[in-house]
């Protein structure tokens, strides 16, 4: 057996077998492992094993989840919730077990991954609560002796394209409502974090989902995604992931009239006002900016501070970062753990430093730190940056926050949309009205008042607008139901 990344120090705190995803297509678990992910807190600690897929795993996938998606979507809707239900307790039983897991493989801390455990079980339990919904309506008609129903019908075969920073959340999220809906799943998780999505199907099998329903294939997007986004028995793909990617998978899918979804990139931003407590706003932005070690697209990137508030801010938010300790995820005294990648790791090294070698000033962190080691990176805050500065335009996805001076509400609210993204944005303040015109002109899908940019309930739309998303379909909620099924118009004469 040949295995990529292979450290030759490579262990495991557990045996292989407990390590090991696999395919599950047609409800067998298939492909021999040919991956070996590392634990980016432990160098040298094998996390996760799990094979490469191809074209002709993803075909496989796909025939199987069309043959079985007819029987799925006749079973009444009610029934298919019970074993969504059904899973989401099983994943709740086995909490501690996966978010041991998946603190291994992702490096987030132990009460971070519990909570992100919890979070999949309450959406398959929410999504299946709703098969007892009505899911139609009864219109009057303009006609005598004339009844008139909508209703609504599944896609049929759906693709789903899931990152690692949510490793179960973001599954769960996309596969509750395509299940609920009567389609079938053929579902690529993250390379870096192919355990979390497995735990999934598990749970998801074991409350008797029937074989051929949820597919999964793992390996490389360029092949297995590619693949899925081209095949013309996949009716809709939902994808979360960068900008460019996205934006590709889009052209494949407009190619054929597919329906697709996306939930891309951020660089979100939060304003704090003179009227603001200035260590609640520090809680606040620290919160969004250096939990889940700022790897979410919701993420705090950057803030825009007025003149009055700015010296106290700074002050409470450096103290607040350096109460973000970082460490080994299992470790309870940890507040941050580690970064997910090598890769991921120089990224956010070289956005800081180049920051500072253009001028910024460093508030928190360092430059320093070595990428064959532990990846442990500290909160950074940068400050005294252009606008225009990379750190303030691009999206770096780690622990780094640019704060900039802005004289008033106005430029505030300029500079908060001024950017190629628009998921997230935020504001502190104690203005009812100042909190209610952000909300209005806000150019962002989510926005939030006095709270920290990172974080959803499950119950309500989430979506972005310009290159955050696709800005059609929202995720979560009961509107995640509307992708994944069209609507249907009969008339009936009485």
């Amino acid at each position: 057996m040949t295995f990529t990344a292979l450290a030759p120090e490579a262990k495991s705190l557990t045996s292989q077998q407990d390590i090991t995803a696999q395919h599950l297509i047609n409800g067998e678990w298939l492909g021999e492992p040919d991956t070996q992910r590392m634990n980016p807190a432990r160098p040298g600690e094998a996390a996760a094993l799990s094979p490469s897929g191809t074209a002709d795993d993803v075909d496989a996938a796909i025939t199987a989840a069309a043959a079985a998606q007819p029987a799925w979507a006749t079973l009444p809707a009610p029934s298919r919730g019970a074993i969504l239900i059904a899973a989401g307790n099983l994943l709740m039983e086995r909490q501690a077990a996966i978010a041991e897991d998946l603190v291994r493989e992702e490096g987030k801390t132990l009460a971070e991954a519990k909570g992100e455990v919890k979070r999949a079980s309450d959406v398959l339990r929410f999504f299946g609560s709703l098969g007892w919904a009505a899911t139609g309506e009864v219109l009057p008609s303009g006609l005598p002796d004339t009844t008139i129903t909508t209703r609504r019908e599944a896609l049929g075969v759906v693709g789903l394209i899931t990152p690692w920073n949510f490793p179960i959340a973001i599954p769960a999220w996309k596969t509750a409502p395509a299940l609920i809906s009567g389609n079938a799943v053929v579902i690529k998780p993250a390379e870096l974090t192919p355990l979390s999505a497995t735990h999934l199907a598990r749970a998801l099998q074991d409350a008797g989902l029937p074989a051929g329903v949820f597919n999964v294939v793992h390996g490389k997007g360029r092949v297995v995604g590619d693949a899925l986004a081209r095949d013309a028995r996949i009716a809709g793909l939902s994808f979360t992931g960068s900008t460019n990617v996205g934006l590709g998978l889009q052209d494949i899918l407009n190619a054929r009239r597919a329906r697709v979804q996306l939930e891309m990139g951020g660089k979100n931003g939060v304003l704090v006002l003179d009227d603001a407590d200035a260590r609640n706003a520090a809680q606040v932005v620290a919160a969004g900016a250096f939990g889940l070690t700022g790897q979410a697209c919701t993420a705090t990137s950057r803030v825009y501070v007025t003149p009055g508030i700015r010296a106290a801010f700074l002050q409470a938010l450096t103290e607040e970062a350096a109460a973000y300790t970082t460490g080994y995820g299992l470790d309870p005294a940890v507040r941050m753990g580690a970064v997910v990648s090598r890769q991921q790791f120089e990224q956010d090294q070289a956005a800081v430093r180049t920051a500072v070698e253009r001028g910024a000033t460093l508030l928190h962190g360092n430059v320093d730190g070595d990428p064959s080691g532990p990846l442990f990176f500290p909160a950074a805050i940068l400050t005294d940056l252009p606008f225009d500065d990379a750190a303030v335009t691009e999206e770096i996805f780690g622990p780094v926050v640019a704060v900039l001076e802005v004289p008033d509400y106005e430029a505030g609210l300029a500079a908060i949309n001024d950017s190629r993204y628009g998921l997230t944005a935020g504001i502190c303040t104690d203005s009812l009205a100042l909190a209610t015109d952000f909300a209005a002109r806000a150019q962002a899908g989510v926005v939030k008042v006095n709270r920290p940019t990172a974080g959803l309930d499950l119950n309500v739309p989430f979506g972005g607008v310009k290159d955050s998303s696709t800005n059609t379909f929202r995720e979560q909620g009961r509107s995640a139901l509307d992708f994944f099924t069209w609507g249907k118009t009969v008339y009936t004469g009485i």
